[in-house]
């Protein structure tokens, strides 16, 4: 009877290590990722690579004071992640055009207007984009942290 409460015990014990081994390589990986952005702030999409794996993370920041709820700025954080991570996997296309419209004034003068219409479309979609973090900056603006793990043909296509 000794014997296989041991068994019992010395197995939840070696389970319950486990399960804690993937949290906290996650919340070191976290705080890895808050220290290198309030290092040297950015914006966007950047491949970071741990001890084992790829890692696509996108980084945007919103003004929290704009958004009426916190739902409506947590979806707003996540549509606009999958963009930036669509972008930097499928491409996008960009076109540009500019109209100059003059007009002529009774006193002899003219006024200039210059419209510049810029369009990105961009076809693709990320799976499993998850949220990673979200922090206060000190002046107040909301960053947000997603991340996706790379499988390696993503990785050997973007290094190349």
């Amino acid at each position: 009877m000794k014997k296989i409460l041991f068994v019992f015990v010395f197995l939840l014990y070696t389970i319950g290590l486990h399960a804690q081994s993937y949290n906290s390589d996650r919340v070191a990986f976290t705080n890895f990722l808050v220290r290198m952005y309030m290092h040297a702030p950015f914006e966007g999409v950047r491949v970071v690579n741990d001890y084992d794996n790829a890692y696509l993370i996108s980084v945007l920041v919103l003004d929290k004071a704009k958004y009426k709820t916190e739902a409506i700025l947590n979806r707003v954080a996540s549509v606009k992640a999958m963009a930036q991570a669509s972008r930097y996997l499928n491409g996008s296309t960009i076109s540009q055009d500019i109209i100059i419209h003059t007009t002529e004034k009774k006193d002899g003068t003219s006024d200039t207007e210059i419209i510049e219409n810029i369009r990105e479309n961009s076809i693709g979609y990320v799976k499993a984009l998850e949220q990673l973090t979200n922090f206060k900056r000190e002046d107040g603006m909301q960053v947000f942290i997603f991340i996706v793990p790379l499988s390696k043909e993503e990785t050997n296509t973007k290094e190349q």
